[in-house]
């Protein structure tokens, strides 16, 4: 089976050493996704509804470059900084997500890589048939 790795622009990708998508068949894992752009910059500043948004565009944008959608999706799991966040987060989650309703989890976590962030989302898409 052909793995297929998609870049990540991540200032932490080169260091950590890790991919935006890993393609292994037909299962795309999307790696914990932030609203951090090139730049640094916290998309959506201390909104964690602009954030999650953003989180969710870059996770649609690893999957188009492996031929996979977010319809595909079957799995998420969602690191929130601050529990009062859970409603904002999961609005966006289930905007971007529709009627594919993946088997998500909510984790509330001490904190993050940069103190900007606030929501880390990782997917799991499965392209077959």
């Amino acid at each position: 089976m052909a793995v297929e790795h998609v870049a990540s622009p991540s200032k932490y990708a080169p260091l950590i050493g890790f991919s935006s998508a890993v393609r292994a068949g037909d299962q795309v894992f999307v790696t914990g996704t932030t609203a951090v752009d090139g730049a640094g910059v916290v998309v959506g500043g201390e909104d964690p509804y602009l954030q999650a948004q953003e989180a969710l565009r870059k996770i649609g944008v690893a999957l188009a470059v492996v031929s996979a959608e977010l319809s595909q999706v079957v799995q998420t799991r969602i690191y929130l900084v601050r529990a009062g966040d859970w409603e904002a987060v999961g609005r966006a989650h289930g905007e971007a997500f529709g009627g594919a309703m993946p088997a998500a989890t909510m984790v509330v976590v001490a904190a993050l890589l940069d103190p900007g962030m606030l929501v880390e989302i990782e997917a799991l898409a499965y392209t077959g048939a």
